[in-house]
This record gives C-alpha cells, sequence and structure tokens, in this order.
C-alpha cells in the first residue's frame, strides 16, 4: 500500500495543480468488471447503473469492457445529457419514478442536437402506482407519442412498486386498455434487502426465495392472463451489486441485473458478498499547513496534553473515509470544514505540506458529483481527465 500512494502522491505533487481531486484507477476497475462478467448468468443482461457512475467517458469506457447497451437512470438531467450522446442501440430504464411533470420538461426540452437515440422508443420510464400509470397515459397522449412502461414491483424492499398481484393485475389492464399510448416493457424489482436484513429477522436464503417467489408470480400473471402484453424480450429487471452473485442460478426470475458501485467500491459496499471486489476510486487532497502539536481554541492552556502532529487539508467534510496514510483521524473538537479540515496525525507518519492525503468515499453517486472532473489513472500515472454528466 505504501507503494502505490506514494507513486499516486508523486504523481499529483507534479500535476499542474493541486486541490481536491477524485482519482479512479482503471487497472483495479478493469479487475472488477472482469470479476462481474464472470458472476453474470449467461442469459443475464447487464445494466450499468448511471448514478453510481456520473461520468460521461467512464460509463462509455464500462459499456464497452462489459459489451452492454444498457443503462439504468436515476436523475432527468442525466437522462437529458445522454440523449444528447447515445446512439439508436442503447436503452435506457429509468431506476426511480420520474414526477409526471419532470418527465413532460425531458420531452419539450430534447436536445437539438443527437447521436440517433430516440427518446421514445429507446427509454423505459418506471411507474409504481395506477396513478402514475394513468399521468404517463394522459402525457403520451399530449406528446402523440408511444412511451414505454416498466412496472416496479415491490420484492420486498418495501420502498414502493406493486405489491399484490391484485393491484397489479389492475396497473396491467389499465396499460392494455391503452396499447395504441403505452407499451409495457417488464418489471423491475430491487431486492438489497436480502443481504442486509439481520439473520435474527430473516435469514437471506429464506428473503431471496421470497423475493424471487413474487417476481416469478408478477411475471405469470403476464404471460398466463394478459398474452398481449407478452413478448420474449421484455425487460426483467433486478438485483445491484449487494445481490449480483445471488441471481447468478439459473432459478432467477431476473433477466437484466443492474451494477454500478461495485465497479468502483465505495465502503458502503464492503460486504461480504463483494469481498472479492477492491476500491479503484479515492478522494486525494492536498496538505495546506502542518503542526508539530494541536491548539484549540479557547484551550491554549492545555496544548501541551495535545501531542500528536495536526494537518490542515484543502476542503475535507465529504463523505468518505480517511484511508492513507494510516490513523489520519479528524478532530472532533476543533469541529469539521469544508474549507480546511483538521487532522490529526502520528508523530511517526511522514506527511509535509504539499503531500496529498487520500480519502475512500462512503458512496459515488453523491461524492462524485462534488468533482469537477474525474483523474483516471493508468499504471500509475495520471490520464486525461473525465467529465463528469451535467447536473442541471
Amino acid at each position: 500500500m505504501d507503494t502505490y500512494f506514494n507513486n499516486l502522491n508523486q504523481q499529483l505533487k507534479n500535476h499542474q495543480r493541486a486541490i481536491p481531486c477524485l482519482l479512479i484507477d482503471l487497472d483495479i476497475l478493469d479487475e472488477n468488471i472482469e470479476k462481474t462478467q464472470l458472476n453474470l448468468s449467461t442469459n443475464t443482461n447487464l445494466r450499468i447503473v448511471v448514478k453510481s457512475l456520473p461520468s460521461v467517458e467512464l460509463i462509455d469506457y464500462i459499456l464497452q469492457k462489459t459489451n452492454t447497451s444498457k443503462l439504468m437512470v436515476f436523475h432527468q438531467p442525466f437522462l437529458t445529457d445522454l440523449a444528447s450522446r447515445l446512439n439508436n442501440q442503447k436503452d435506457i430504464l429509468l431506476g426511480k419514478p420520474m414526477p409526471i411533470k419532470t418527465a413532460e420538461y425531458f420531452y419539450n426540452n430534447l436536445p437539438q442536437q443527437n447521436n440517433g437515440f430516440n427518446p421514445f422508443t429507446q427509454i423505459q420510464w418506471l411507474v409504481d402506482t395506477q396513478k402514475r400509470i394513468e399521468e404517463y397515459i394522459d402525457l403520451a397522449k399530449k406528446l402523440h407519442q408511444k412511451i414505454r412502461l416498466n412496472i416496479e414491483i415491490n420484492v420486498g424492499l418495501h420502498r414502493g412498486g406493486f405489491s399484490s398481484l391484485k393491484d397489479l393485475e389492475k396497473g396491467l389492464q389499465l396499460i392494455q386498455k391503452n396499447k395504441e399510448f403505452v407499451e409495457f416493457s417488464g418489471f423491475m424489482g430491487y431486492d438489497p434487502h436480502v443481504v442486509k436484513l439481520p439473520k435474527i429477522i430473516r435469514s437471506e436464503k429464506k428473503a431471496f426465495k421470497l423475493a424471487n417467489q413474487f417476481y416469478k408470480n408478477c411475471k405469470d400473471l403476464v404471460k398466463n392472463d394478459f398474452p398481449s402484453l407478452w413478448k420474449e424480450n421484455l425487460t426483467f429487471n433486478g438485483a445491484g451489486s449487494p445481490t449480483l452473485n445471488l441471481h447468478k442460478t439459473t432459478k432467477s426470475p431476473v433477466n437484466d441485473v443492474s451494477i454500478g458501485s461495485c465497479f468502483v467500491k465505495p465502503t458502503t459496499f464492503d460486504i461480504p458478498p463483494l469481498k472479492e471486489y477492491k476500491p479503484s476510486a479515492f478522494i486525494a487532497t492536498p496538505v495546506l499547513k502542518k503542526f508539530k502539536n494541536t491548539t484549540i481554541p479557547g484551550l491554549e492552556k492545555f496544548k501541551f496534553l495535545f501531542k500528536q502532529q495536526s494537518i490542515f487539508i484543502y476542503g475535507g467534510f465529504w463523505k468518505a473515509d480517511y484511508y492513507y496514510p494510516k490513523n489520519i483521524k479528524e478532530n472532533k473538537l476543533f469541529g469539521n470544514s469544508t474549507n480546511q479540515s483538521l487532522l490529526n496525525i502520528s508523530n511517526k507518519t511522514s506527511l509535509e505540506i504539499d503531500d496529498f492525503v487520500f480519502l475512500r468515499p462512503h458512496q459515488s453517486e453523491f461524492v462524485f458529483l462534488q468533482f469537477g472532473e474525474i483523474l483516471p489513472i493508468r499504471k500509475g500515472e495520471i490520464q486525461k481527465p473525465w467529465q463528469l454528466l451535467k447536473n442541471k
């Protein structure tokens, strides 16, 4: 670890400027991509989660490496940006239901230039209630365009979606009666609770079985009672980084899995199912000031009690954990700061002004957006910066 971060430190000190930056190690990313592909069932499509990887070049890189054309999008500004860039081969599934006024805004403000992407035939809008289905039918009528609808089902997470076959039947009937305006494109059932529930409440095996059984019942309802809506190319999306390995079995009802965070592995994903994956994303920020000990305002006379070295870094208070050098801690008495954070370091730690401190993000979607760009690392060297998706 020392060799790895000492080299990155030197690379950053030789870089054109010293500000907080987000690094992605492409060599480690490649290893994580390879592990993901090995954990995919042969009859399952991979869908890249954009919110976890909100960079134009990063998304393109992973799409090419994984040979997939499918994306999951959670944010309208990202959807608009992608609509201007993607070709006619890509397929987008919304990862959460969009307020109808947001969907209408998207269609009323389509990019003037595009690369062949069709926003009507290449987007699956997520609907979670009968009311939402009605709203999208009305929007399709207003736009004089047919819209694809993917139905969110509640497989045990209880974050919304259709929870009973009776309610689902009503939603499917509504779609069937309005087939000239909307097209049923499949289901989405997210199941991270399967591996996160305490065993004393419910075992992973039982939680997975219950989730899969309800998913299968929903599919059977369409196939048996709504044959006109059934097609072999329907999207039955599920999983996520935490449960990817579980869906490798042929017993899984899904044919489409959404993955994002495991490629960069923020600390939230330091969980047993992902133990083979390595962190590939780091925050790096320079040291601005260094002192032999620590002086707290109002406690100057007790300065002799605080014997650890102290440093002030550029920025701070990110959703992240200090990672290297080891044993760096924020000073709780001084308080947090997004401007200049005070950190304490061991007297044995060799860290000087202009050196860099490294952190691991808790998550990627929110933290990545706090930096203007991504610095890719290849074989220990900084590459040309990658841009983030537009966020407005």
